[in-house]
């Protein structure tokens, strides 16, 4: 472990004994923030020539702006110390990127990072994410702040995690706050990484790091509208098409203006509006969210859009239900398969025994989709290594292949299906009522 657990050690000298230590300063203080080509060149130079891992983090301003974009990019390596980047005056960080390629990345949550990352033109070709290690490695609490804590026996400060990170300047306690969530990110790498030896669980968290690495972008959503909270209360399709239209306007507004969708619309009003329907600016400043203080212009846009879904020709409406290329629902198993039920309860049961077994969380020992894609359609016959295949098919990584097949076709082997009630009869003959 570096200095920076001593450093605050010292610093706290009257702390309580078995007390976290509150880790109040970056060991450097706080470096400046990079935006503009020059200090980035120097950064590049300084961060190739150190060694071993890079800490990365990133903040964006997620509720405040439109998208997922970063607005400041935290580094810290050894020998290069830390840094603070500002990707609106450096938005191209491609140098930086080819500089630690053949670098390890340290990540807490790396999934939610990479994306931001890679559009300044970042990617990594390792890494080592430190909240799905501590998920592998059984700790309840897997934030960054509670992991620090339990691992490292340090405090960080997270009052600022949610603020606008657009603003300009950035505050300095926020600059503090972002340094100081890379200031012992390979310290807590390193211990987890002894932990999940300690445990036999350090090959499966390098296939899972490798899988995030080796994962291509995520696809566009189909019908991202149909995530609107409170959408299931939605039934007819007209309505469903008046949430569409007001959901894809928002969505323009929010894009053009460069703020989150949600300060443009809130999901509620969008539902309530959905389900009204009103013809005119006066009804529909009478549905919750579209009150007095909404401008008049605002209004008349929003009923655009109803009136747009309202003469939608009804061949054209939108489903009900969502395209879906996977088995139906679970809950309509039982109806429509009952064999299939019964061998996904089965199998659910028998993973969730071998996760806590293992002391895992049983989203990480095998992804519940999968399991039932496999249980929907098995293989015939459902043999540990044809489930082995199957599973390893869907994207399955071989450590959760090796662990999972045998238990679900064993559990197939075992799974009868509920027996259905007999319908009442009269004299022999079905009763009316069933």
């Amino acid at each position: 472990m570096t200095d920076a657990r001593e450093d605050a050690i010292d610093s706290t000298s009257s702390e309580a004994p078995g007390q976290a230590v509150p880790l109040l300063e970056p060991r450097e203080g706080i470096p400046p923030v990079v935006a503009d080509a020059d200090a980035l060149a120097e950064v590049v130079a300084r961060f190739a020539a150190g060694s071993g891992p890079v800490a990365i983090d990133a903040e964006r301003a997620s509720g405040y702006r439109y998208g997922q974009r970063a607005y400041l990019v935290q580094l810290r390596r050894e020998g290069a110390g830390s840094t603070l980047i500002d990707p609106v005056g450096c938005p191209d960080l491609t140098a930086l990127g080819e500089a630690l390629a053949d670098t390890e990345w340290v990540l807490h949550a790396a999934t939610q990072d990479l994306p931001c990352l890679a559009e300044l033109g970042m990617r990594p070709t390792r890494l080592f994410d430190t909240e799905l290690a501590g998920r592998l490695a059984g700790f309840p609490r897997v934030g960054l702040g509670p992991m620090v804590e339990s691992v490292l026996g340090l405090t960080l400060e997270k009052g600022h995690s949610a603020v606008d990170w657009s603003t300009r300047p950035l505050p300095e306690p926020w600059l503090r706050y972002a340094a100081l969530d890379v200031e012992v990110l390979v310290d807590l790498r390193d211990a987890l990484e002894q932990e999940l030896r300690d445990q036999g669980k350090l090959e499966w968290a390098l296939q899972e790091f490798a899988a995030i690495v080796a994962a291509p972008p995520a696809p566009p959503r189909t019908d991202p509208w149909r995530r609107t909270s409170g959408v299931h209360k939605v039934r007819r399709r007209r309505q469903l098409a008046a949430v569409r239209e007001l959901w894809q306007t928002r969505d323009k507004v929010a894009r053009e203006r460069d703020v989150s969708p949600g300060r443009v619309l809130s999901d509620a009003a969008i539902v309530a509006a959905a389900l009204a329907m009103p013809i005119s600016v006066v009804t529909l400043q009478a549905v919750p969210g579209f009150g007095p203080r909404v401008h008049r212009r605002a209004l008349e846009q929003w009923i655009a859009a109803i009136e747009a879904a309202r003469a939608i020709p009804e061949p054209q409406l939108p489903p009900a239900t969502a395209p879906h290329d996977g088995p139906p629902p679970p809950r309509s198993w039982a109806d429509k398969d009952p064999m299939a039920a019964a061998r996904l309860s089965a199998a659910r049961a028998a993973v969730t025994a071998l996760a806590e077994k293992l002391n895992l969380p049983q989203e990480n020992l095998i992804t519940p989709e999968l399991v039932r894609r496999v249980s929907w359609a098995p293989p015939a016959p459902a043999s540990a290594p044809a489930v082995a295949d199957a599973l390893r098919a869907l994207g399955a990584r071989e450590w959760q292949v090796d662990l999972v097949s045998p238990v679900i076709s064993k559990a197939y082997a075992s799974a009868r299906p509920e027996p259905r009630p007999t319908p009442p009869t009269v004299n022999g003959q079905p009763h009316a009522s069933a």
